[in-house]
């Protein structure tokens, strides 16, 4: 967990204050006030509010490096908040997944849901599990299982064909469209290519395989149950391997058009 000193300050002003975040560390609070960089950035800052968590906007996953966006002021909250919502914020990732990704461009589209079998993640939602929520009970699985299918859209741009100790992998651009919960995690697993190092999405993670979808599913070019084991080999004990790379928002008093990029750690 980075310290007030250490805190990688991309810009700050009077209204707004992005930070680079290191992986490992997380956004905002647990239920069990876990450290998070939302603390060390009130501490340092403050906000208009005197309240912690009316400085959040959004927020990476654990895992995640990369850029994120905290308000100083309500108007900032507020106008940054009504940006996300309509989607006027374009946020690029930068991430490793297994094996060459065929394509050199695409777009993944399906829609995500609520995974019934493995809560609290996320999968991809088919006619199949929409069928499924019928009739279980609704005080065991709880209301949020039985919300409609989030549309969900991911572009990506491959930017080079690598490889780790010998085993294939692909550098992509990432563009979150919609930018739901896990979003990047469960589509790059839906196409047969989870990230590397991803821990819960990828093979023998914690959430339903190849993004919730059955093996026919896949396309042609996906990595292989044996290329993921030895990626996994090679990269075991860091991080998953995604960085939120760029954001770009007009800002939420002045107006001006903000530009951020920052460089992946891997």
């Amino acid at each position: 967990m980075p310290t007030s000193k250490d805190l990688n300050v991309i810009f700050e002003d009077d209204h707004i204050i992005l930070i680079n975040k290191p992986s490992g560390v997380l956004t905002v609070p647990g239920k069990v006030d876990n450290p998070s960089l939302n603390k060390v950035v009130f501490d340092r800052f403050g906000c208009e509010s005197n309240r912690m968590d009316k400085m959040v906007v959004h927020r990476l996953g654990m895992d995640t490096s990369g850029l994120v966006v905290f308000a100083r002021t309500n108007n900032a909250l507020r106008e940054l908040n009504s940006l996300f919502r309509t989607r006027k914020v374009t946020r690029k990732y930068e991430a490793l997944v297994c094996g060459h990704v065929s394509n050199d461009s695409g777009e993944i589209t399906w829609p995500l849901m609520r995974d019934y079998e493995f809560p609290p993640y996320m999968r991809v939602s088919t006619d199949y599990h929409q069928r499924a929520l019928i009739g279980l009970d609704f005080g065991e699985i709880g209301k949020k299982m039985l919300e409609s299918p989030k549309e969900s859209v991911t572009k990506y741009q491959v930017l080079s064909r690598e490889y780790i100790n010998g085993h294939a992998v692909t550098r992509l651009s990432l563009t979150s469209v919609s930018g739901r919960t896990h979003q990047l995690n469960v589509h790059c697993a839906a196409i047969g290519h989870p990230i590397v190092g991803d821990t819960i999405y990828g093979l023998g993670g914690e959430a339903a395989p190849n993004g919730g979808l059955v093996e026919s599913d896949l396309p042609g070019d996906q990595a292989s149950a044996e290329l993921q084991r030895d990626i996994a080999e090679a990269v075991v004990g860091r991080p998953a391997c995604v960085h939120a790379k760029s954001i770009s928002f007009d800002h939420p008093v002045t107006m001006e058009k903000m530009f951020f990029e920052s460089v992946a750690p891997f």
